[in-house]
């Protein structure tokens, strides 16, 4: 797996990290090693059911794209390009950061 680079990286910004989830793509025992050893998880394949017609909701993936579509109103991280990795990184920060400000000011409200 090429991106044993990136795991460490994830592994030394979420050190309390237990398991990785992954579409049905990267199913695989070279894979599960490659996660295993460099991020030190356990990787949890989410697939679609054979026997599921049309379209159906799988949980784990839900949240991902869920997250991605939070993340898709914030103009800076829908129409511009970050010319480095690290700056992508913290505007994703201050989306989340935003977002979360905002549910918390909701609930302080309605309490």
């Amino acid at each position: 797996m090429g991106n044993c680079k990136v795991l460490r990286q994830v592994r030394r910004l979420f050190p309390f990290l237990e398991r990785v989830i992954a579409d049905g793509a990267y199913q695989g025992k070279g894979t599960a090693r490659a996660v295993r050893q460099a991020a030190r998880a356990k990787l949890e394949i989410v697939k679609r059911s054979d026997a599921a017609k049309g379209f159906v909701v799988l949980q784990k993936r839900w949240i991902v794209e869920r997250t991605f579509g939070w993340l898709g109103r914030c103009r800076r991280l829908a129409k511009d390009f970050e010319a480095l990795t690290r700056s992508h990184l913290a505007f994703v920060q201050l989306a989340m950061i935003r977002l979360m400000m905002r549910r918390l000011a909701r609930a302080s409200q309605t309490s």
